[in-house]
């Protein structure tokens, strides 16, 4: 009786693992060491360029490369965008919210949060995680439900950006806005509604900017716990922005402000 042939030789994901593919995001889980890498694994007809910086900083690492055919790189990352090379890591850190405030309401630095509330486009998510990092948001909270994860289509998304971002992970965004209420914050809801214009408002100072869902923007119940609300003046006859451009413009303007105040 002959023995079932081998597969390529690379280590299945574990349940404790996951996939992370892409050039971007998995050079930037490298850089970020924050993450567990069990193994790369690159198609062997990869070039040079991007892939030379992950192997040299794999090599670094002690982390094993494998080299697999492109069609079986397809069928373990499931994504035909992998770009010739996925990694199989440890889960995201996200942090439960009590690891969270230590890290994103620092003491001796001004807040500046965003609250992510049901936002359920892996695209968004994404654009919107890059956009807070370069705005110098210090720490971001998602809901543990009806949110899109930190996964890593998330980080493919966001080009290796959510690998550097504080993410926390709230089982109720109503509490948490207390708590950082309680905690100094003032904080204010992006709805379009808003008779206030966000150019009007006072963005300095300790911050969270909520931004709503796709569809249906802040839910009821968070609108009513935030300190004010903000709308973004338009013209035209579209109606509304995308969330990742509404919540890009709105963490641009308090970058604007806090930058005229330092």
């Amino acid at each position: 009786m002959k023995k079932p042939a081998k597969k390529e030789g690379i280590k299945e994901p574990q349940p404790s693992t996951e996939i992370l593919y892409g050039v971007h995001p998995v050079r930037e889980a490298l850089i970020a060491g924050r993450r567990r890498f069990e193994s790369i694994v690159m198609a062997r007809e990869s070039g040079s360029g991007p892939l030379s910086d992950i192997r040299a900083a794999a090599a670094k690492r002690r982390i094993p490369i494998e080299s697999v055919s492109k069609t079986h790189l397809e069928s373990l990352s499931g994504e035909a965008l992998h770009q010739g090379v996925v990694a199989i890591v440890s889960p995201f850190p996200a942090d439960a919210m009590d690891a969270f405030f230590q890290k994103g309401v620092r003491a001796g630095e001004t807040p500046f949060l965003l609250i992510l509330d049901s936002i359920v486009d892996t695209h968004n998510m994404g654009a919107l995680i890059r956009t807070a990092l370069c705005a110098g948001v210090t720490g971001m909270i998602i809901p543990k439900d009806r949110s899109v994860k930190p996964s890593p289509a998330v980080s493919k998304a966001s080009a290796g950006a959510m690998e550097h971002a504080v993410i926390g992970i709230a089982t109720n965004i109503s509490t948490a806005i207390d708590d950082l209420k309680s905690a100094g914050l003032w904080v204010s809801g992006l709805d379009a509604e808003a008779e206030k214009s966000v150019y009007d408002s006072d963005l300095t100072g300790p911050l969270a900017i909520v931004v709503g869902g796709e569809e249906k923007g802040i839910r009821p119940l968070v609108k009513k716990q935030c300190d004010f609300l903000v709308s973004i003046p338009q013209k035209g006859p579209i109606d509304s922005l995308n969330a990742s451009v509404a919540g890009a413009v709105v963490m641009y303007e308090a970058v604007r402000q806090r930058m005229k105040i330092e």
